[in-house]
C-alpha cells in the first residue's frame, strides 16, 4: 500500500497508487501528446528542425502544466497529504518529460521520415507495456487494455496528421 521514498538522507511513506497514477499520467500524456505534435508538425512542414523544437518545446511546457494539473487535482481530492501532492507533482513532471525527451534521439540520428515511423512504433510500445502492466496489476484483460490505449494514440495521429496537412495546405502555403 506504501513505498518509501529516499530523499536528502530521510524516507518518505507514500501511497503507491499516487506513484503509479502519476507515472501512468504522465506516460500516457508524453506519448499521446508527444506523438500528435511530432505527426501534425511533420504534415505541415515536413521540418526535422520545427518537430525537435516542438518535442523540446512540449517537454518542458506541457510537463509543468500536467505536474500542476495533477497537484491541483490531488489537492481538490483532499484526501492527500501536503507531501503525497507534491511527489505526484513531481512524479508527474519527470515521467512526462522523460517520455517526451525518449522521442528525441531517433530525430537526431535518422532521416525524419524513418524516425516519425520508429517513433510511432516506440509510442506503441511505451503504450502497450504500460498498458499491459496495470491490466495484469488490476486483473483486467491486458488484450482489452492495450487495444483501448492504443486505438486513442492511433486516433490522436491520424487526426493530427490531417490537421498538419490542412495547415500545410490553407495555412503555410
Amino acid at each position: 500500500m506504501f513505498l518509501e521514498i529516499f530523499i536528502n538522507d530521510r524516507f518518505y511513506l507514500m501511497k503507491k497508487s499516487s506513484i503509479k497514477s502519476s507515472f501512468g499520467f504522465g506516460v500516457a500524456s508524453g506519448v499521446i501528446t508527444t506523438l500528435g505534435l511530432m505527426v501534425g508538425l511533420f504534415a505541415s512542414t515536413n521540418s526535422k528542425g520545427v518537430v525537435l523544437g516542438g518535442i523540446l518545446t512540449i517537454a518542458v511546457a506541457d510537463s509543468m502544466a500536467d505536474a500542476v494539473g495533477i497537484h491541483f487535482s490531488e489537492e481538490s481530492e483532499g484526501i492527500h497529504t501536503e507531501r503525497e501532492i507534491w511527489f505526484s507533482t513531481l512524479f508527474t513532471f519527470l515521467s512526462k518529460l522523460v517520455v517526451t525527451t525518449s522521442f528525441l534521439p531517433l530525430l537526431f540520428l535518422l532521416s525524419l521520415k524513418i524516425a516519425m515511423i520508429l517513433n510511432i512504433v516506440w509510442g506503441f510500445t511505451l503504450l502497450s507495456v504500460f498498458s499491459y502492466i496495470i491490466a495484469k496489476e488490476q486483473k483486467n484483460s491486458p488484450l482489452r487494455a492495450i487495444s483501448e490505449h492504443v486505438l486513442i494514440m492511433a486516433f490522436v495521429i491520424v487526426v493530427t496528421y490531417y490537421v498538419g496537412t490542412l495547415i500545410d495546405k490553407y495555412i503555410i502555403t
